[in-house]
């Protein structure tokens, strides 16, 4: 029985009790940060470590390698990666010029994602920045302040990554970009009326609806939608506006459901009734990132099997990430960084 949960682990190996408890458990997939990673070779295993615990025989591995800020693989054991804000920056004066470099540095972003068995990278963020929006959880990660600039990137985005053989979850749905406050600690509070939300924000997300196998939820509470719960506990946030106004039917992941957010003291409850009214809400897949074990026994007793429509999206999206595998382009890693590196050249001129 696949379950409805990716689960992140505690260090750089698994242990005999996560090993036992995933192989119970049997999650859909499994998400790496800086913790988990220190070079090639023991990512690898890692990697291999972890699918070899589940049924489901191509079980997603995700990551968060945005570039910038949040990037879980750094130098000296891989490339840097400028933050997308800054293909944005140069977006408005150079757009043509821009496209191509922040496509061919998704490409390499990816490779990298690729070669160590990571076939799942959590971009693109659509999320439209917004006056007065958290610099933080915002900020040089946003793809622009507008959502034609926000869609054009996103495509460059995802065009290099699939090159590259590895697909992308949209995030942060339905939208994340007039936050004041980080959702990691706190929750934020959105006041815009729902015709400025469908304005601004959902036309990146209905753009990618059908592009991109995989979405993540937001975790916030947008007043003009539903008043009492946030989006990821809403079904009139999942069902209504994410399934329906923005048309997503890809498989819809949860933000990290242990982040502050949704805490106790937030409205959110226990971790295991969070958990639960996520998957009531229409959500398809629980994301748990901590590697907190007795986090994990409390998700995996709340959350079942991955079934109905759910199990639909996941076999639709294990075809996607299937197809872009076996059609990866062969890329020339020097002559593509020393491309990238002349028209960043260009760019700064």
């Amino acid at each position: 029985m696949t379950r409805a949960i990716v689960f992140g682990c505690a260090g750089k190996a698994l242990s005999d009790e996560e090993r036992a408890f995933f192989r119970e458990v049997d999650p859909y997939g499994f998400i790496l940060f800086a913790r988990n990673i220190e070079n090639r070779d023991q990512v690898r295993v890692l990697v291999d470590d972890l699918r070899g615990c589940v049924t489901h025989a191509s079980a997603p591995v995700l990551i968060d390698q945005e570039g910038g800020r949040v990037r879980r693989m750094r130098p000296p054991e891989w490339r840097d990666y400028l933050a997308p804000g800054v293909f944005t920056d140069a977006f408005a004066r150079k757009p043509e010029t821009a496209l191509e470099a922040f496509a061919l540095s998704a490409e390499l972003m990816a490779a990298d994602l690729f070669e160590i068995g990571v076939d799942v990278d959590c971009v693109p963020m659509l999320d439209v920045r917004q006056p007065g929006s958290d610099t933080q959880v915002i900020g040089d990660r946003a793809l622009g302040d507008d959502p034609q600039t926000v869609i054009r990137l996103g495509e460059a985005m995802v065009a290099g990554i699939e090159r590259a053989g590895v697909v992308g979850v949209i995030k942060h749905m339905p939208g994340h970009g007039r936050s004041v406050v980080d959702s990691h600690l706190d929750l934020p509070r959105i006041e815009a009326a729902a015709d400025a939300l469908r304005a601004v924000d959902y036309p990146p997300f209905r753009h990618f609806a059908d592009r991109v196998p995989y979405g993540m939820t937001g975790h916030l509470l947008y007043t003009a939608l539903d008043a009492d719960r946030p989006s990821t506990l809403s079904p009139a946030v999942v069902q209504d506006v994410i399934r329906g106004e923005i048309g997503f039917d890809g498989l819809l992941f949860t933000d990290d459901i242990s982040m502050g957010a949704l805490s106790e003291t937030k409205g959110g409850g226990p971790i295991g009734e969070r958990s639960r009214r996520s998957i009531e809400a229409g959500c398809d897949v629980l994301l748990h990132c901590n590697g907190d074990m007795n986090e994990m026994r409390s998700v995996a007793d709340a959350v079942g099997a991955l079934e109905g429509d759910g199990a639909r999206r996941a076999a639709k999206a294990d075809a996607h990430r299937g197809a872009v595998s076996s059609g990866r382009h062969s890329l020339d890693t020097e002559a593509s960084v020393r491309r990238l590196d002349a028209l960043l050249k260009d760019l700064r001129t």
